[in-house]
């Protein structure tokens, strides 16, 4: 287990399965009300109702909104930098990148919610998350930009700036989440989200994939 992973776990045993299950339902309920009515339009009342619980109850866990802004915010960037911490630096490129690209349009099709707040705090400056992306965030995409440094080196890519190709993944899948409305409009395809999502991995993967591995 990574010792991040491994640090996450040893807190989740700090509390009881109800408490846990608590937590998740006010972070389910905050990811719902911030990204309908953003930080400042949220109000502690409407995460609570949202909740099913009372005001007093969710502030046993969250003393202040911004604390559980943060707390949801965190969640969805540390669901998002699992795929990339997997990536493995003695696996094949193409199926490591890959997979991580199909991991990023899975988590696109399952927690729209989650990418669009995402987006809405980084366009207002990151006044809440930018010390963890300018920390752990920062870290993380430097560690595997050597990876991917190595693999060209090696012979294994095509030369590739790895910065502008991790930007490149992150735009392009997410793009299905933050433009989910637009995409379906112009598709006209009512009722057939999960072959959007299909299309858009194949597609994807294809195109990343064609324009990295290495030329004959």
């Amino acid at each position: 287990m990574k010792p991040a992973k491994q640090a996450r776990s040893s807190q989740t045993k700090k509390r009881t399965r109800i408490q846990q299950e608590k937590e998740q339902l006010i972070l389910d309920a905050g990811l719902q009300i911030f990204s309908t009515y953003g930080f400042r339009g949220s109000t502690v009342d409407q995460i609570a109702i949202r909740a099913g619980m009372s005001k007093p109850n969710m502030l046993y866990y969250y003393r202040r909104k911004q604390d559980l802004y943060l707390a949801v915010l965190n969640r969805t960037l540390e669901m998002w930098l699992d795929p990339l911490e997997d990536i493995d630096a003695n696996g094949d490129p193409e199926q490591e990148i890959g997979r991580y690209i199909s991991k990023k349009i899975e988590y696109s099709k399952l927690y729209p919610e989650a990418s669009r707040l995402f987006v809405s705090e980084i366009l207002q400056g990151a006044p809440i998350l930018k010390p963890v992306l300018e920390t752990r965030l920062h870290d993380l995409v430097d560690a595997k930009a050597k990876v991917i440094r190595k693999w060209c080196q090696q012979g294994k890519l095509a030369n590739t700036d790895p910065y502008h190709l991790i930007f490149l993944i992150w735009a392009a899948t997410q793009h299905y989440a933050d433009f989910e409305t637009q995409i379906r409009a112009i598709l006209k395809t009512v009722g057939k989200r999960d072959a959007i999502f299909r299309d858009a991995n194949e597609y994807v993967k294809a195109i990343i994939l064609n324009g990295i591995l290495p030329r004959a």
